[in-house]
């Protein structure tokens, strides 16, 4: 089955059947990689992309699920890892062994376009489906503060 979405900007026709999970149709069927798989089961949020600017687990959201929306990948916020989050992601030095980053980003990036100057309660909220197996979680919440220009 032919199904089309607009990835990272570019209208795409991916053929899957409509129960493949969205991260197999992003990393199979158009090979952007950046997006990781972790558990399988919608729990770590390795796996986190935008639909339609909403973060989503995309090992458990069916392909079908996306048809005529959009989904930004990691990939797609930036095509030279200028994106501010990117940036304090690099300054601050948050990835230790990096695998969860792109989900982990991913999630900054809608809690930034959402709520632009947080508190740490709302990057607490937003970010507690995200696990990070190395434990930088304060180095996570700065830089979101620092992307958000309010670094404390």
């Amino acid at each position: 089955m032919a199904i089309e979405l607009t990835l990272n900007g570019t209208v795409q026709s991916l053929e899957a059947e409509p129960d493949m999970p969205l991260l197999w149709a992003i990393r199979d069927l158009a090979g952007m990689t950046g997006t990781k798989f972790g558990c399988g089961k919608a729990l770590c949020g390795a796996c986190t992309v935008h639909v339609d600017g909403q973060p989503v687990r995309s090992c458990s959201f069916p392909v079908s699920a996306v048809a005529g929306k959009s989904v930004t990948t990691i990939e797609g916020i930036s095509t030279d890892g200028s994106h501010p989050v990117q940036v304090a992601w690099r300054e601050l030095n948050v990835a230790q062994c990096g695998y969860c980053q792109s989900g982990q980003i991913m999630s900054a990036v809608a809690l930034l376009e959402k709520t632009p100057n947080p508190a740490d309660e709302d990057i607490d909220l937003a970010m507690s489906g995200n696990i990070c197996r190395c434990g930088t979680y304060t180095r996570i919440r700065a830089a979101i503060h620092k992307a958000a220009g309010s670094a404390s």
